[in-house]
């Protein structure tokens, strides 16, 4: 079956994840005396607007001025479905000065797809800690008819005009293409993936009526939708999103099978010492914890969960034994 829900995901792994303050010891002991970074950079593989950059702004006014780092600035790096930022951290300073923070698609499921991927995602990255947990929706825009209201509707319109049958998502290769194809498979009809560099150009293109869906985060939008400019179809979880409960899970629409969150983690270059991940976890958990952090990550529909580097190192682990069956069944590579 092909279950990702958060709650399946996460018991699965035995991360434990958040909450518990396991390992926020850890990053402390030993680390008293060191002196703060002059500057911390957070590389994100997204444009400035979406969820992974929103996530990087919060984290970086969190850790600033604190034990850890002076100054923190958040780099933007898109390109290659968030390929380039996680490139980067090849030969990248092991200082604690240079972080990364990805989807898990980049590493649990790019691995699967492309046949010369430029990194490894067990060795040119360090798990330092989780960062949030969210689901996936799917929205239509004005150029799907108002008629069309849940996900068997847009299936139905979708196969009775296939020239239409268009939808976008952050990345190809990513969780919310595989949604797309997935919905398509379960309705007999082939949806049309149309890639994006990051979910808000995308969602622009359906507001627009220039695009006719989209399958990305929930939080991407919430704005739009609550401004009735394009319409929630369904959302992946197990249960029905918090920031979009009057929106049925494509469980509930009958399609079971089809249950997918993922996660955001913060990641040091490879070869970075066990004191200065601990340190960073502390400081990244600490950041975490703040009810302002907390409150504006709410409003993109992402749920705070922070965790111990070897959480975060079994919970990649897991996501990626997991995704090669799925990605198989699906037949997808990148030279698609």
């Amino acid at each position: 079956m092909l279950k990702h829900g958060r709650r399946n995901l996460l018991r699965a792994s035995g991360a434990g994840v958040a909450l518990s303050g396991l390992g926020a010891f850890a990053g402390r002991a030993g680390a008293q005396d060191a002196q703060p970074l002059e500057s911390v950079r957070i590389v994100t593989g997204f444009p400035p607007g979406g969820t992974s950059d929103t996530l990087c702004r919060r984290v970086a006014e969190g850790i600033k001025g604190s034990a850890y780092t002076k100054s923190a600035i958040v780099e933007n790096k898109p390109g290659a479905g968030g390929q380039i930022a996680v490139q980067s951290m090849k030969g990248a300073a092991t200082d604690g000065s240079v972080l990364l923070q990805t989807p898990a698609s980049m590493l649990m499921i790019y691995p699967h797809i492309y046949k010369n991927l430029a990194y490894n995602a067990f060795t040119d990255v360090t798990a330092v800690s989780l960062g949030c947990t969210f689901d996936f929706g799917f929205c239509v825009g004005p150029a799907v008819p108002d008629s069309v209201t849940d996900i068997k509707g847009f299936l139905a319109w979708a196969k009775a005009n296939p020239d239409k049958a268009n939808y976008g998502s952050p990345a190809a290769g990513s969780v919310p293409h595989f949604i797309g194809v997935l919905l398509g498979q379960a309705g007999g009809v082939e949806l049309k993936h149309v890639p994006y560099r990051g979910s808000a150009p995308a969602v622009q293109d359906l507001v627009a009526g220039q695009l006719q869906a989209v399958s990305a985060p929930v939080g991407e939008f919430t704005q739009q939708a609550n401004a009735g400019k394009i319409r929630f179809l369904g959302v992946s979880g197990a249960e029905r999103s918090r920031f979009a409960p009057n929106v049925p899970t494509f469980a509930e629409q009958g399609y079971k099978d089809l249950v997918f969150s993922e996660w955001f983690g913060f990641f040091a270059p490879g070869g970075t010492s066990a004191a200065v991940v601990n340190r960073a976890n502390a400081v990244l958990r600490t950041a975490l914890a703040l009810k302002d952090v907390i409150d504006g990550l709410a409003v993109m529909g992402l749920e705070v969960k922070s965790s111990t580097p070897q959480e975060l190192a079994e919970l990649l682990k897991t996501s990626y034994d997991r995704w090669g069956p799925i990605v198989k069944k699906i037949g997808f590579t990148a030279d698609s």
